[in-house]
């Protein structure tokens, strides 16, 4: 006679497990969700019917606990290692449901998920909710302190993550340094103070007063919270009496007080009394949930350049795209600054909110070769539009001088790299952020197997037919008539150009300069040698041994422009091409640079 039992094996993960499990008819059990699981987290559950079958014999030898181990090992039943194998083939499932509900929530929207400091939590919510209205997506929203969820997406355990929005740009920075972050976004300033209760009879005034014995303070730990880690590096460099203010804190917190993780908690605790004073954001006492309790009181000591607040695109994000419109609607000026700004942050100037922005880039053509892709990635990756026009850099600054008050809104460049500094000066007023990202060698192009023209002078000779760029329309025309005047030929070659039966000839833009050695017109023309490599099986380069003959090009900002934020992550993504430009024959002037956006100064 044969016997059987069914059994159903059930995994669950999400945060409403309890409800999933009653609602398909399960047992009810006392199950708590993961950590880290928000209450937006998709529950998900999957079960295995297993019917093992047996004889009477077999199941008085399983019950036998003094026989069950030698009756496993003779392999006579495997009822336990199908139990085993049918586990682990529902939890590989349970991977698979649960990496593809990590791009859509129940409701099938999009989801984002946000890595938050908690001390933020107040504003980055009421951002959220704006945003989930009006886009229909699903923003995850997970908090702890900012190093302790650097912490997490260094072990990996985020690697489904979006944003990571800290209090510090010290860990941004770090993110990035340590290739879990992309792009960075800056958002809001704040600074230490002390926080007391308002009616408070401990009379704290002064950091002397906050270390008196008797006082109980509560700090956030410096290896979980950025309050901590700033209060902690601001306080080391006061020393007195062969110690420092940190380590006199560190003792007497110590000693009456509390560390804890996040600057919430340790607000919390001034609030309902559990300590006399904490050391927290100006923002923090802003809050709804404190201002009405609390009073801040400012500190000299902590009086220094205030923590940036910044927002970060991670590598792990399933949407790079999707999270830097999110991104970019937290930290426009007219958006979620403004939220920032309503509870206490003092927030950076910020873009003007567009769902798909566009940039108007005004780009000299010596340096088409080297930016075109960069920028057809940078445009594709951020999901906004860079309008590109390629010119002499002469034409471009006429057109600049004709719109009215530099209005972009006319027509006005949101960035301009020039072919070289000599055209950014003559428009200076108009910019900022200009960095020197590259220069290029100003050479001789010849026809190939040509020794007519082998330095400068040669150009003068009578019947050698040469093509220059025109000095009033483009930057190597200028360039030129600098290098044939330190040459102490340039008056010369002028008067050739009125000769009867001599050709000099003058183009509007570099780029119309090798054509016309490759056709046979000329017989050398001065050009940029990033225009000749492309052409060496048809042209010879002779170099200019004359000071001068190098061009720099500079990239810039527009002071009008309403999208310096996204023109400086442009800048970011130049500056990180170095082979883009190398390859195109360019000397790159820039090093690393991976390092959070700042409010205004130096790119």
């Amino acid at each position: 006679m044969r016997c059987h039992f069914q059994l159903q094996v059930c995994i669950c993960i999400g945060a409403n497990v309890s409800r999933v499990l009653q609602n398909s008819g399960g047992a009810k059990a006392n199950i708590e969700p993961l950590p880290h699981l928000s209450s937006k987290t998709p529950s998900v559950c999957a079960c295995l019917n297993i019917q093992i079958r047996y004889s009477k014999t077999m199941a008085r030898k399983l019950t036998s606990t003094s026989r069950l181990t030698p009756f496993l090992r003779s392999g006579r039943v495997n009822s336990l290692q199908i139990l085993v194998g049918g586990a682990a083939f529902v939890i590989v499932l349970l991977v698979i449901l649960m990496r593809q509900e990590q791009k859509e929530s129940v409701s099938g929207r999009r989801r984002l998920v946000v890595y938050c400091a908690a001390g933020l939590r107040v504003p980055v919510e009421e951002i959220a909710a704006a945003y989930e209205e009006r886009y229909d997506v699903a923003i995850e929203l997970q908090y702890a302190g900012s190093n302790t969820l650097l912490n997490q997406l260094q072990v990996n355990k985020y690697a489904e993550g979006d944003l990571y929005l800290a209090a510090d740009d010290f860990y941004t920075d770090k993110a990035v340094a340590e290739g879990l972050a992309a792009e960075t976004i800056p958002i809001a300033h704040q600074r230490p103070v002390v926080a007391i209760r308002k009616g408070s009879k401990k009379a704290i005034r002064t950091l002397t007063d906050l270390l008196q014995p008797g006082v109980a303070v509560a700090v956030g730990n410096p290896e979980q919270a950025a309050i901590g880690k700033t209060v902690r590096k601001q306080l080391e460099k006061i020393t007195v009496d062969n110690t420092n203010r940190w380590l006199q804190l560190e003792e007497r917190v110590t000693a009456d007080g509390v560390f804890k993780p996040t600057v919430n908690e340790i607000a919390n605790d001034v609030k309902i009394g559990a300590v006399d004073a904490a050391i927290v954001w100006d923002s923090t006492v802003a809050m709804p949930k404190y201002k009405e309790d609390l009073i801040s009181v400012p500190l000299p000591e902590l009086d220094v350049d205030p923590n940036l607040v910044s927002i970060a695109v991670l590598q792990s994000a399933a949407d790079p795209t999707a999270a830097l419109k999110f991104a970019r609607f937290m930290t426009a000026r007219d958006q979620g600054l403004q939220t920032f700004r309503k509870y206490g942050t003092r927030p950076v100037e910020g873009d003007v909110w567009s769902e798909r922005p566009e940039v108007s880039f005004f780009c000299g053509a010596v340096n088409r070769r080297a930016v075109e892709q960069i920028i057809e990635d940078f445009q594709t990756r951020e999901g906004v539009t860079i309008s590109t026009e390629y010119n002499g850099c002469g034409i471009l600054t006429t057109q600049m001088k004709a719109i009215d008050n530099q209005s972009t809104q006319l027509g006005f460049p949101d960035v301009y790299m020039a072919c070289d500094r000599y055209y950014l000066d003559n428009v200076k007023d108009w910019f900022q952020d200009d960095v020197d990202v590259s220069d290029v060698e100003l050479v001789l192009a010849v026809p190939g197997g040509s020794s007519d023209v082998t330095e400068l002078k040669d150009l003068v000779k009578p019947g050698i037919r040469v093509a220059i760029g025109q000095p009033d329309q483009c930057t190597i025309g200028a360039l030129t008539r600098r290098v044939l005047q330190n040459a102490g030929i340039h008056q010369e070659l002028m008067d050739k150009q009125q000769t009867d039966g001599e050709v000099v000839v003058e183009k509007m833009s570099s780029a119309l300069l090798v054509p016309d050695v490759i056709a046979g017109h000329v017989d050398a023309a001065l050009v940029y040698i990033t225009d000749v490599l492309p052409n060496t099986d048809d042209v010879d380069i002779v170099r200019i041994k004359v000071g001068d003959n190098v061009a720099v090009q500079p990239f810039s900002i527009a002071k009008t422009s309403d999208h310096k934020y996204l023109a400086r992550r442009l800048f970011r993504r130049v500056a990180a091409s170095s082979a883009a430009f190398e390859s195109a024959g360019f000397n790159f002037r820039l090093g690393t640079r991976t390092t959070a956006e700042t409010e205004g100064g130096a790119l």
